[in-house]
């Protein structure tokens, strides 16, 4: 890497750090089922550990320690070995890309509504779900 290069990226993390919340502490609140992040604004952040990617299926005693990056950007959960990345937390991003697109998935496979009925009667009507066409060898 250029020292230019190395210049630049410290550059844009003096400026993250400058205007972005950093977390100050982390804890798992067993009586709420939360992880609960304090940040430099003095706002704390809270969610179910179930809807974050690498926390889903955690024990409490797994979530116990946290770990926060010296950046404040990063929390670690290192019995787990999972990290989530504050920025996109406060964005609303609890996992990856191709994570949160599976949940979503999911959720709307599960919607009942009543658009999703009717064309399930519509195509029951109709037969069902055409068969797999089985190619020859």
């Amino acid at each position: 890497m250029e020292l230019a290069e190395l210049e630049r990226a410290n550059e844009r993390a003096r400026e993250m750090q400058a205007s972005l919340p950093r977390a100050v502490a982390a804890h798992y609140d067993r009586r709420l089922g939360r992880v609960v992040i304090r940040l430099s604004s003095k706002v704390e952040v809270m969610f179910a550990p179930q809807d974050a990617e690498g926390l889903e299926k955690a024990s409490p005693a797994e979530l116990k320690k946290i770990e926060i990056s010296p950046s404040g950007f990063g929390i670690h959960f290192p019995k787990l070995d999972a990290d989530l990345y504050l920025p996109a937390l406060l964005e609303g991003f609890l996992g990856s890309q191709k994570w949160m697109a599976a949940r979503l998935g999911a959720t709307g496979g599960r919607s009942r509504s009543v658009a999703k009925r009717l064309a399930a009667k519509k195509n029951g009507r109709l037969g069902g779900r055409p068969k797999k066409k089985v190619r020859a060898a």
